[in-house]
């Protein structure tokens, strides 16, 4: 390769992975709004089934404080923009709410 070409190739190859970098942004900025509404709705049916859990007297059960470690996470999950994570550990967080009336 010539030396008049160098700084051609150099600016083709910058310009060509500042463009992939930006697609790839986009690309993920692109899939969180596919799960925003479902995290919001999700978390917040389970916080109320968590707190209707506590007033039955479902508090101290193994299921229960599972349920509550994985609705905090989906909150930090959901204030971090994460909101797939925020929608599946809502969404198991109401499985181990489920679980805690059964006594488990």
């Amino acid at each position: 390769m010539s030396r008049s070409l160098v700084p051609t190739f150099t600016a083709l190859i910058s310009a060509s992975l500042m463009a992939m970098s930006c697609g790839l942004l986009l690309m993920s900025c692109a899939s969180t709004p596919e799960f925003r509404s479902s995290c919001a709705t999700e978390s917040d049916a389970a916080w109320k089934e968590l707190s209707l859990a506590k007033a039955k007297g479902f508090g101290g059960t193994v299921s229960y404080t599972k349920a509550l470690s994985l609705l905090t996470a989906a909150r930090t999950m959901q204030v971090a923009e994460n909101f797939d994570a925020c929608y599946n550990n809502a969404k198991k967080a109401r499985a181990y709410i489920s679980d805690s009336y059964k006594g488990q």
